[in-house]
């Protein structure tokens, strides 16, 4: 659904009535999966204070490099079900990222007098995490092509 629907326009409400229920749904319930998991993730692994937060790192980079395995999995690999991509992908992956915690943590950085920290935090995130897709996508694709030749032999 547009952002710009204005439901209290008729013509407009049409659009909420063509809305894709079922992919909606899916993408909620990995959703809600992926930000237990981070959850689960961040209690288990709490920062202090003014410290480093690798666990949002970590959260950040490795599901980066899922995202990137799973998408040359289902687009190159495998004929996957529709339904794939948006649970796992925006759903799971998208719910256990968390790039918004990534910039609340360098602002706690900052807050605590580490401003040195918290630019390494700001620019190591998002460079890993573009290196991790690479990396995901590149793996996997590499795994395809020695078990197909693996397959033929």
């Amino acid at each position: 659904m547009d952002a710009d629907v204005d439901l209290r326009v008729p013509a407009q409400r049409a659009e909420l009535r063509r809305a894709p229920w079922a992919t909606l749904a899916v993408i909620s319930l990995g959703g809600v999966l992926g930000a237990l998991a981070r959850y689960g993730l961040g209690v288990a692994f709490p920062h202090p204070p003014g410290g480093f937060p690798w666990t949002t790192f970590a959260i950040n980079v490795s599901g980066c490099l899922l995202i990137g395995m799973l998408m040359v999995a289902i687009t190159e690999i495998w004929d996957a079900p529709a339904w794939v991509r948006p649970l796992l992908g925006v759903g799971v992956l998208g719910g256990f990222t968390t790039f918004s915690t990534y910039i609340v943590d360098a602002g706690r950085l900052l807050a605590a007098g580490a401003p040195r920290g918290a630019l390494l935090y700001l620019v190591a995130t998002p460079v890993m995490a573009l290196a991790a897709v690479w990396a995901g996508s590149g793996a996997t694709r590499t795994l395809a092509r020695w078990a197909g030749q693996r397959r033929q032999t």
